[in-house]
């Protein structure tokens, strides 16, 4: 019995030193949507962080990155001295969770963000210390800097947002949602000139991210690892489920992120 616990405690080490492989296999399917609910399946998602203002309000998602870092969207405005970062989370209203509550030690916005525009919208946050990698914390990958992605290409992201148009209230549990990255083309029919090459699209067919799934993971798989391509940005107000999402390009940001990691 001995040999086997070990055996099993070394396979999770294996498993949670790499990145965007959950222990807990996720449930995707392409009807899923935020808007109106889909549950995930709990600590299925292990690299999604809520930042909580320290009375415990949610306002936006992040991503674990590795066990120091989350990114999330420079929109979200994290302040280090009055929010944190909660990690491995999935029921909002549970106290039996076994959460890890982290305060910031810096906050580094992209310098290039612009925030009438939403261009460049991204942040990363340094953990006062670091996450205890596990069955329910794990990091996602990054994407190379010259990453090409096609068009319909199926994606899902998840968070803690509205789940109701009509309602302002955030989802108690984590939600997610499939829906399939859209052309810049295709995407400026709806918004112009607006979008940009730091920019991803996603949705429009029935299925759309809202207001508090900012900062967010838009994630693929290829090969069973999950890679984040995208951070929940800007939409449409009433979060209309037939109108794209807009997402900050991650793989545009893969050196700067590199960068800063670097530094520390």
């Amino acid at each position: 019995m001995a040999l086997l616990w070990a055996v099993a405690c070394l396979a999770l080490a294996s498993t949670v030193s790499g990145c965007g492989v959950p222990i807990i296999s996720p449930s995707v399917h392409n009807s899923e949507r935020i808007i109106n609910g889909h549950d995930a399946v709990p600590g299925s998602w292990p690299w999604q962080v809520s930042l909580r203002t320290r009375l415990g309000s949610h306002f936006c998602g992040g991503s674990l990155i590795n066990e120091n870092w989350v990114v999330t969207a420079a929109h979200c405005e994290f302040n280090r001295y009055t929010d944190v970062v909660v990690l491995g989370q999935y029921d909002r209203s549970s106290r039996a969770e076994s959460v890890q509550v982290k305060s910031v030690a810096k906050v580094v916005t992209n310098p290039n963000w612009d925030s009438e525009t939403l261009n460049n919208d991204i942040a990363l946050l340094k953990l006062s210390s670091p996450a205890q990698l596990g069955l329910r914390v794990s990091p996602v990958c990054l994407p190379p800097a010259n990453l090409v992605l096609s068009s319909n290409l199926q994606c899902v992201t998840t968070g803690w947002g509205r789940d109701s148009i009509y309602s302002q209230a955030s989802a108690v549990l984590l939600q997610q949602v499939s829906l399939p990255l859209v052309s810049s083309s295709q995407c400026a029919l709806y918004w112009g000139n607006e979008i940009t090459s730091s920019m991803l699209c996603a949705g429009g067919a029935g299925a759309s991210s809202c207001q508090g799934d900012s900062g967010g993971p838009l994630v693929y798989q290829n090969g069973g690892i999950w890679t984040l391509i995208g951070i929940v940005s800007w939409g449409n107000s009433n979060c209309n489920v037939n109108v794209p999402a807009v997402y900050t390009r991650v793989s545009e940001f893969r050196n700067w992120i590199d960068y800063i990691v670097a530094q520390g």
